[in-house]
């Protein structure tokens, strides 16, 4: 059986890599202060096993939690104080790839394209098979995709050294920074929240200003809350337990029998269209800007916020006419 742990030490595998070559890098003046961040970052997810198993109280090896706390604030304070750097990418001319865009044409989204199939193929196909940790079958099969296609690209490329796809990947780490551990800091956060009871105090301010029985009322202020919950801490995920906990389930499900997948579905969805709203969603609109080089930072934003607006109006409209 396939744990999901292992494709954890995989991708702390891929960054401790990456780290030793940045180290090696000396055309990135802050190469040492980069390895030690994704270095870092890559020992945490071994490490996070033992931390998880101490906090299950399970037979297998376990460790403290607090050197992976000290960790996280060695990451904090790397990335806060702009020890990262990038160094001249190694790659090809600009001749020698508009010749292999020409030669593979369409065939360069094969890789891309494999990445979905297989995660498709191992949720709907494998799931019960018993070859994937159970409930795991999606988010391995996610791994395992992004491993086929590596091998898919290598084929259709024709490339045969391995260090060719790392040396790539690790510039496009390096283009994208730190704000590459940005959602997964912001959903923690969203847990933090909940943990901390900020949704159930959003509930009581919620119930005492909304009128009783008043449906339409609540379904705007859930998905409207959604949005700005997300644009404030730029990840659906992180605003999804404070707002669920204060209006979603209580309001609209316990209280005024709301179809639950309904409500909770276009519920997250409008959470998504504050991530097209927002810079906190640094993943989906500044690192794109900067990897294309725009001249407006902002740019992506701009050019979405209409589709977030009208998105938001999409989402009240459904859930207030079909989740009831």
């Amino acid at each position: 059986m396939i744990k999901v742990e292992w494709l954890y030490w995989l991708i702390g595998l891929v960054f401790v890599v990456m780290a030793v070559q940045m180290a090696a890098d000396r055309s990135n003046p802050k190469r040492w202060t980069s390895a030690a961040f994704w270095g870092l970052l890559g020992l945490t997810f071994p490490y996070g096993t033992g931390v998880a198993n101490a906090t299950a109280h399970n037979g297998d090896w376990t460790l403290p939690a607090e050197p992976l706390g000290v960790a996280v604030l060695a990451l904090i304070g790397l990335a806060g104080f702009n020890f990262l750097g990038k160094g001249v990418p190694v790659t090809t001319t600009a001749e020698q790839r508009d010749a292999s865009a020409k030669r593979l044409g369409s065939k360069i989204f094969v890789p891309a394209l494999t990445i979905p199939l297989v995660a498709i193929v191992c949720a709907s196909v494998l799931d019960e098979s018993g070859l994937f940790e159970s409930g795991k079958a999606t988010l391995l099969g996610l791994g395992l995709g992004c491993v086929v296609a590596l091998v898919v690209g290598m084929l259709v490329t024709g490339e045969k050294r391995l260090s060719v796809p790392i040396h790539s990947g690790r510039s496009m780490l390096e283009a994208m920074g730190s704000a590459l551990v940005l959602p997964q800091l912001l959903a923690v956060l969203g847990s933090i929240f909940a943990a901390a009871g900020v949704g159930t105090q959003v509930g009581d301010i919620v119930n005492d200003v909304l009128p009783d029985d008043s449906k339409y009322l609540a379904v705007i202020t859930y998905c409207v809350g959604m949005f700005l919950f997300t644009v404030i801490m730029g990840n659906a995920f992180a605003a999804f337990p404070v707002m669920t906990a204060a209006i979603g389930w209580p309001v609209l499900i316990q209280q005024m029998h709301g179809n639950e997948p309904a409500v909770l579905a276009i519920g997250m969805l409008a959470g998504f269209s504050g991530t097209l709203c927002t810079p906190m969603a640094a993943n989906f609109n500044i690192v794109p800007a900067t990897l294309l080089e725009l001249k407006d930072q902002y740019g992506p934003i701009k050019a979405q916020l209409p589709t977030g607006i009208a998105l938001l109006g999409c989402c009240t409209v459904i859930m207030s006419l079909f989740a009831f």
